[in-house]
């Protein structure tokens, strides 16, 4: 039996410190988990060595700095996590080993109308497809990453009222999913989850501080403060697409008017561009016809972009972020929207603020969310999972 601050705990401890390190960033050389956990450049060579012994960890060599290295990761073998991504209009499925190595990953058209009965049912069965896809047995599922376009009750764990999915208000997608598929799952918004994606994958890699803003059906932002998603008590921070950008301006479905997503998200913006452009216009279309000079596309992406940027200014002035990560359909746009946001921020924000900020797009486009569900499950695991069947040596001491 282990007793606090015997030797044995201490070293369980340990083993969890170097698991954990390994988890979250999917591969690091033996000096890179020394300087992440603290612990001596000895004390992790007999870590690794012995979480390689028994299929916990691989060990590869590599290159650091010029000299040879060893970068270690979870063992393909250690278990896989599923992410599930519900959007606007589809439904994307991706399977992940605990090496962040993505192993299958599927989309399809999901009717916006349908009954979240129906959703769940058309995930459920794309997850098992996929994991029969991978040759996996589904034991080896840890958990599942669940992304919805809505608030989260950070106590109820229900989803807010929302009007990108009608009908879902209401329901527990924890729960629901986590009975049908019988593993932990791990709900967020999709604007989280994007930051999440971008974060470990994406456009967000090595900086701590950053907001992902997505401008699609809807307006939100994911915002990671000291390389953590902040969710706030309620779980509704980041609900950029709700700041008021003109008292007197359009009702927003929130009850209030002139809020930035009545001026940028798709539902707002294409009736501008219909009666010229025709009614099946879509906010993917607005950015092709942009991109091949099309003047009031153009212009229309310009004026979203620098709405956008008047919320990113009060972002700045209030979280100081250094980074800012553009998701959503807009994203394809560039340069077109970019330049307008970083024009807002120059004339809004604090000085020392915008001079430290960068503006871009994200590099995961919409797989974003996805792989954010899967990270989520990465983030959130716990390290005692993998290490259940690890036997700790007797020592004569805790002998009695």
């Amino acid at each position: 039996m282990q007793t606090p601050g015997s030797q044995s705990s201490l070293h369980r401890a340990n083993l969890e410190r170097v698991v954990r390190a390994v988890r979250l960033a999917g591969s690091l050389t033996q000096a890179e988990i020394a300087r992440t956990t603290g612990l001596s450049a000895a004390t992790v060579s007999n870590i690794v060595r012995e979480l390689k012994d028994v299929g916990t960890v691989e060990v590869t060599p590599t290159s650091a700095g010029g000299r040879r290295a060893r970068s270690v990761s979870l063992s393909g073998d250690a278990g896989i996590v599923i992410g599930v991504d519900f959007g606007h209009t589809h439904l994307r499925v991706a399977v992940g080993n605990l090496a962040h190595q993505v192993l299958a990953e599927e989309a399809e058209p999901l009717d916006v109308d349908a009954s979240w009965v129906d959703g769940f049912d058309r995930a459920e069965a794309l997850v098992g497809r996929l994991i029969d896809s991978v040759e996996v047995a589904r034991d080896k599922v840890i958990g599942v990453g669940l992304g919805v376009p809505g608030p989260i009750d950070g106590e109820s764990g229900n989803l807010g009222s929302t009007a990108i999915l009608p009908g879902w208000a209401g329901i527990n997608p924890r729960q629901e999913l986590s009975q049908r598929l019988g593993v932990p799952v791990y709900v967020d918004n999709d604007a989280n989850l994007g930051a999440l994606g971008e974060l470990v994958w994406g456009s967000g890699r090595g900086v701590k501080d950053l907001a992902y803003i997505k401008v699609a059906s809807g307006v939100g932002a994911g915002l990671v403060i000291n390389g953590q998603i902040y969710r706030g008590p309620g779980g509704t921070a980041g609900e950029i697409g709700h700041i008021t950008l003109d008292e007197s301006g359009p009702v927003c479905r929130c009850g209030n008017r002139g809020c930035l997503e009545t001026f940028a998200a798709a539902r707002y913006v294409l009736p501008l561009l219909q009666s010229s452009h025709g009614p099946e216009l879509t906010m993917e279309r607005v950015v092709e016809l942009a991109r091949g000079g099309d003047p009031g596309c153009r212009r229309v992406i310009a004026d979203v972009g620098r709405h956008v940027g008047s919320a990113v200014a009060s972002l700045c002035n209030l979280l100081n972020p250094s980074r800012v990560v553009l998701g959503g359909s807009l994203a394809d746009a560039g340069e077109l929207v970019l330049a307008p946001i970083r024009e807002s921020v120059g004339r809004y924000a604090i000085p020392s603020a915008a001079r430290q900020l960068s503006v871009l797009t994200g590099s995961l486009g919409g797989r974003a969310e996805v792989l954010g569900a899967l990270a989520l499950v990465l983030s959130e695991m716990g390290d005692s999972t993998l290490l259940g069947g690890f036997q700790e040596p007797v020592l004569l001491s805790s002998v009695r």
